[in-house]
């Protein structure tokens, strides 16, 4: 990491505080729409000399089990920087965000990828039609975002994202993680550990990388379901 790259974080830290406000003032929908309409791009994803970001998607892509996946969703898209990554990793990929305003540039950003589209949804209320329809979820940097991300919320949520998978499916877990120390981290933790408590999730792996966490999990096939709870 480079000097240059604390910067970034000093620019995101700017941008958290900016939807904060605007989400009390205009409530969370809203709120992500007037961000991208006042910033291009809140969290630098797309800005080339923050090499942070782009090592970081590099190795979550690395951690993804090496296959050929049918269908892969990328949850909390933003501007598809991921999405677009993802292309490679797939026949098909879906990039979901709250904001339409993300989602209109994202599919201007993403004209060169003919197997990428995106759509507007909140995790929270995702289409039932979707359920077992994707081998490869990625949902990195977005469950903090969710205000108030209650205990209830969460667990609808994880719910919800195993619901969608196909047995066998791989879901890619990665949040902010500073050893545990500052208050985003410890939420984070907390985001874990409760998708490792659905039953119809099995932890593969975890990594803790410098600054973030990642859960690999993976939706069991009926065959090689264990008695009971899985375990880690």
């Amino acid at each position: 990491m480079s000097l240059r790259d604390i910067s970034l974080w000093v620019r995101s830290a700017r941008t958290d505080a900016r939807l904060s406000r605007l989400r009390r003032e205009h409530g969370a929908e809203r709120a992500f729409d007037l961000l991208y309409e006042q910033l291009e791009d809140p969290w630098a994803c797309n800005v080339p000399h923050f090499r942070y970001q782009r090592l970081k998607y590099d190795t979550l892509l690395s951690l993804i089990p090496p296959r050929q996946y049918r269908s892969a969703l990328d949850l909390g898209c933003g501007l598809g920087v991921l999405t677009r990554d993802l292309a490679s990793h797939a026949d098909q990929v879906l990039g979901l965000d709250l904001s339409l305003l993300a989602v209109e540039q994202a599919r201007q950003l993403s004209k060169s990828s003919p197997n990428v589209r995106f759509d507007q949804a909140d995790v929270l209320a995702i289409d039932p039609s979707m359920d077992g329809r994707f081998d490869l979820i990625v949902f990195a940097d977005t469950l903090y975002y969710i205000s108030p991300l209650s205990d209830e919320a969460l667990k609808r949520i994880c719910r919800r994202v195993a619901d969608l998978l196909v047995p066998g499916g791989i879901l890619l877990l990665a949040h902010h993680y500073f050893c545990n120390l500052d208050p985003g981290s410890r939420l984070s933790r907390v985001i874990h550990n409760a998708f490792r408590c659905v039953p119809e999730l099995k932890l593969i792996r975890e990594y803790r990388k410098p600054f973030y966490l990642v859960s690999l999990m993976e939706a069991p096939t009926r065959e090689l379901w264990p008695a009971g709870k899985p375990t880690e």
